[in-house]
């Protein structure tokens, strides 16, 4: 794991500490300071909607392919549980009220019944989870770290897949909801796990002491 190593003058002796994204953004960026805390919040939450707006149909499918998974999941790595959690659903606040950031430029209250709501749902949650993996340490092996994001990745399948069985059966929701978008999804998370321990090396490299 990537660590910091720091000489302890009254002892001589060196103590390690494990750097984590969340973390290092804490320790560079916000430290109690609430606004930036916010900005983080806000901008993590238009990246997702500009996620969002990357979309392939699908034949005989009417849940688009999207970038939203992986922008929830990774910037819940990057951003910690907390903040990742608020981001996306600071993100479903501004679709449900009318804003045009959920796939496509669809919005407004009809979203909540939507057959994607069950994906939306979850997005809080496995940002969550995601974060926090990464709080734990899981971004610093890139086994790890795809782990992290296969399990936020099930938070998203679990919730479209539940949701499109009230539309259906649990077969033909797994069919629309879920298998079209396995192949796919696995090459986003391996290719954002890839990139995570990189990205928390470089951020801990910006935390090392002078």
């Amino acid at each position: 794991m990537e660590a910091q190593h720091r000489a302890d003058p009254g002892t001589n002796t060196m103590s390690t500490n494990v750097t984590t994204i969340p973390a290092a953004v804490a320790d560079r960026l916000i430290r109690g300071r609430v606004a930036a805390d916010i900005l983080l919040v806000l901008g993590a939450s238009a990246l997702i909607a500009i996620a969002a707006q990357v979309t392939i149909p699908l034949p005989f499918n009417p849940i688009p392919l999207t970038l939203q998974p992986l922008a929830v999941i990774f910037l819940g790595a990057a951003l910690g549980a907390r903040r990742g959690a608020a981001a996306s659903a600071l993100y479903l606040v501004a679709g449900f009220s009318g804003l045009p950031v959920f796939a496509g430029g669809h919005s407004g209250p009809s979203m909540l019944t939507a057959v994607t709501a069950g994906y939306l749902f979850s997005y809080p949650l496995a940002s969550w989870v995601a974060g926090k993996f990464s709080e734990l340490g899981w971004g610093h092996r890139v086994v790890r770290s795809t782990i992290g994001m296969l399990a936020a990745l099930g938070v998203i399948y679990l919730g479209g897949w539940s949701w499109l069985s009230t539309f259906s059966n649990a077969s033909v929701a797994f069919s629309i909801g879920v298998a079209p978008f396995v192949i796919a999804d696995i090459v986003k998370v391996a290719i954002g796990a890839a990139l995570l321990p990189y990205a928390e090396k470089l951020i801990a490299s910006t935390t090392l002491e002078r």
